[in-house]
């Protein structure tokens, strides 16, 4: 085991404790062939805490998967909070509105299926919390109508934005790269934001989250 993903399994041991529902929800997206490749147990509590720092009753998340993020996003909402979660492929939105129902969120959550860009037209914000976890050249797009469906003090987060390091190297092949680094560029000449970005290590490799608040 490397050394970092020794360290993940020993902090997640310490901070995230066992979690009938959110191993069902991994179980269910594997046995229905799922990528495995949703947010770690130490990220999913990172995205709970933040929206609970935040009090934010209304969030968006673009790109579902299983629906283990949206359980931990829907976690943290208070009592009348809303979450709307955005999938395009209808197997993966199946999946994750029945782990979503299991979960205990089918009133609180929203799984609408449908190209991100084809949905976003007719969601109503603002919403106070936006996670980006989707096509990583569709990137861009998803951060313009983040902006739209936001407001000031809202925050945008966004993953996978560092991409082993790939996302230095301007001349990279890789459109996910050069999605990456369109979304970065815009988020630096952006006025309305105020953000930054942390490297990660562990179970997910060498990546990174973006954090851009609104300020304007």
């Amino acid at each position: 085991m490397r050394k970092a993903d020794a360290a993940d399994a020993y902090l997640e041991g310490l901070f995230t404790s066992p979690d009938r529902v959110l191993d069902a929800a991994l179980a269910a997206a594997k046995a229905a062939g799922l990528p495995e490749i949703q947010v770690s147990a130490s990220q999913g509590k990172l995205l709970y805490l933040l929206a609970r720092l935040m009090g934010a009753r209304s969030i968006l998340e673009i790109g579902t998967l299983g629906g283990y993020s949206a359980i931990w996003l829907a976690r943290a909402l208070p009592a009348g909070g809303r979450l709307v979660t955005l999938e395009a492929d209808t197997k993966h939105a199946a999946v994750a509105t029945a782990n979503l129902a299991a979960a205990g969120f089918s009133g609180a959550a929203e799984v609408r299926t449908g190209r991100a860009l084809d949905t976003l037209p007719s969601l109503e914000g603002p919403f106070d919390l936006v996670f980006i976890d989707a096509d990583k050249d569709g990137y861009p797009g998803y951060l313009g109508w983040a902006l739209k469906l936001t407001r000031k003090g809202s925050l945008i987060v966004a993953d996978n934005v560092v991409r082993g390091g790939a996302v230095a190297d301007a001349a990279s092949p890789d459109p996910r790269v050069q999605g990456i680094r369109r979304y970065h560029a815009l988020v630096a000449a952006e006025p309305r934001l105020s953000a930054t970005v942390l490297q990660t290590v562990g179970v997910k490799g060498h990546d990174g989250l973006s954090f851009a608040l609104v300020v304007g």
